[in-house]
């Protein structure tokens, strides 16, 4: 008689799942964080903290989805999507501020 000591894994579970959200959390989040220190010294959230707001959401969102291989591609999407909002603003003030250096 032989007993499993592990859980059988269903066939549509995908192995790597995390690695997307884990690289996107990791460069988005900090920069995340520094913007909304900054909008919070200032005068309040007005209009940018829905930004703020919506790249923390989907960034959750990439993480919660489900597991299974068929939502891989939906995932980098997500997790796509929260890193480009996030670095947007980022981006724009710096080339914004190599424009105005000369």
């Amino acid at each position: 008689m032989t007993t499993q000591t592990a859980a059988p894994r269903r066939r549509a579970d995908h192995p790597t799942w995390w690695r997307v959200p884990l690289v996107a959390s990791a460069l988005g989040l900090p920069v995340l964080a520094l913007e909304y220190s900054a909008i919070r010294a200032q005068a309040g959230m007005g209009q940018y903290g829905a930004v703020i707001y919506w790249a923390l959401a989907l960034f959750a969102a990439a993480w919660a989805l489900p597991h299974r291989r068929s939502f891989r591609t939906f995932r980098v999407l997500v997790a796509g999507a929260a890193l480009v909002i996030t670095l947007l603003p980022v981006t724009l003030l710096l080339l914004l501020a190599v424009m105005l250096a000369d």
